[in-house]
């Protein structure tokens, strides 16, 4: 049986679904720890220059690629060149790794959100209440089971009716609550042992650029983690976009929709840092924001919130109710990457892949919830890092398998197929690609070689 491709009613759609892929969980728990490591406003500059360049590289050729091609990954990298299928594959891959830890991850913030809304926030601020959670045997994998429910809703729906749908609600109000959550952080101030720190302070720390101690050796590690991040932030080399960019409709504008999704995580992911630093340097100093990942959003925001008193509650069910909308929005379109891959190879319909991704992603995700417990063990990484299950997967997609990918999708379009591949898919509603001559040097040598550079740092090569 063969399924007719639907695709994305108008732009908007499009942009507001990729864009909710972009931001997730990276933008929130990681882009702010970078920026207060990395010298503030330092960060910001360097970050801002790659997403003009290095991400609108990326971006712009998965998009294009999947239009092309109205396939997904599996088998859209085959459609451009016979004997590049195999990259297809390894892409394809890279989701179904990630999808089973990410919605583990949901889980918890599910937890965390109900905790909150019931009133029970300060419970979390209590030492070792995190640990003791996804320790236990049952309360993660229960969550963990309604935040795949709720991802399998939306995707069973379909393009149109589920994920254009959910993300046209969905990511306003995403914005809405980090915007009032940012603002919120400027306004509050605390005084403890006689220093007064306000939100303003701590915006200061995260926005002006910090040049002290500056070498050829430190601008080199922001480059790199300002890499890093936005790579692993835009949801590029893991299929998605190459999906969506399938379901796009051959008028639309390529060129301005990559623009609004630049613009979309690039904001989110300032707005974030705007929410989580200032709040963290209020209650907790300078040394309270060198934490990042589940620490920094499990640990140290609930003992923040516990210490803003009766209004506590209230921020944190406002913060968890962003990030399980930012989770939501990202899962769903891991998701919908391994769906359409399934049904593009194997021509099944919608409800049956979909129940056939479902029941492995709980599967993994039932071995990841015990690998805090029954499995628990501990496994030194290349990049110097001791791992558990959640994160030998995570390593292998993000360290590993998307680097790659990229690497080889860059040669592909830059030397194989050559950059007029790209440029004419973008040219042929009529617009002029801009920055055509940075994307041809950019797809040819620069995003290549600052990949291979980030491969091998990953894998610890130095």
């Amino acid at each position: 049986m063969q399924n007719k491709r639907n695709s994305f009613r108008g732009s908007i759609g499009f942009v507001l679904a990729a864009a909710g892929s972009a931001v997730g969980l990276g933008n929130i728990w990681r882009f702010p720890y970078l920026a207060a490591k990395d010298g503030g406003g330092m960060f910001l500059v360097v970050y801002i220059v790659l997403a003009l360049t290095f991400g609108f590289t990326l971006l712009i050729t998965e998009v294009a690629i999947g239009r092309k091609t109205k396939q997904s990954p599996l088998t859209a990298y085959g459609r451009l060149h016979s004997k590049w299928k195999g990259l297809g594959v390894v892409a394809s891959v890279i989701p179904v790794l990630i999808l089973p830890y990410y919605c583990v991850i949901g889980g918890w913030v599910v937890k965390y959100f109900l905790l909150y809304v019931t009133g029970n926030g300060g419970a979390a601020a209590g030492e070792s209440y995190f640990s003791s959670f996804i320790s236990g045997d049952v309360e993660p994998m229960a969550m963990m089971f309604i935040f795949l429910a709720l991802v399998i809703f939306v995707v069973a729906r379909g393009v149109n009716k589920g994920i254009e749908s959910f993300s046209k609600v969905l990511m306003p109000i995403l914005i809405l609550l980090v915007v009032a959550i940012a603002v919120f952080s400027l306004t509050i101030s605390h005084t403890e042992d006689g220093v007064t720190r306000t939100g303003l302070q701590g915006f200061g720390v995260y926005v002006i650029p910090d040049f002290s101690g500056m070498t050829v050796g430190r601008f080199f590690s922001i480059l790199m983690d300002a890499t890093g991040q936005l790579f692993f932030s835009l949801s590029v080399a893991m299929g998605i976009m190459i999906t969506y960019g399938s379901y796009m409709p051959d008028d639309a504008n390529i060129r301005t929709s990559i623009n609004q999704i630049e613009i979309f995580d690039t904001v989110i992911a300032f707005l974030a840092g705007a929410m989580i630093i200032p709040a963290v340097y209020v209650f907790s100093g300078a040394e309270g924001m060198s934490t990042s990942g589940p620490e920094l959003m499990f640990v140290s925001l609930p003992n923040v919130f516990s210490s803003m008193g009766v209004a506590g509650n209230f921020v944190g069910a406002l913060f968890f109710a962003m990030v399980l909308f930012a989770a939501l929005t990202s899962a769903i379109s891991v998701m919908e990457a391994v769906v359409s891959c399934l049904m593009d190879r194997f021509s099944l319909s919608r409800p049956r892949t979909v129940l056939i991704e479902a029941a492995i992603t709980l599967v993994i995700g039932l071995v990841v919830c015990l690998g805090y417990n029954h499995l628990y063990f501990e496994l030194p990484l290349p990049n110097d890092t001791t791992a558990q299950i959640l994160d030998i997967l995570d390593y292998a997609s993000n360290n590993i398998l998307m680097p790659l990918v990229a690497i080889g999708t860059c040669v592909l379009i830059g030397w194989i197929l050559k950059p007029k591949t790209v440029i004419d898919e973008v040219e042929k509603t009529g617009v002029v690609m801009a920055r055509k001559r940075l994307y041809i040097i950019m797809v040819k040598f620069v995003a290549p070689a600052m990949l291979v550079v980030l491969f091998l740092k990953s894998a610890g090569v130095f």
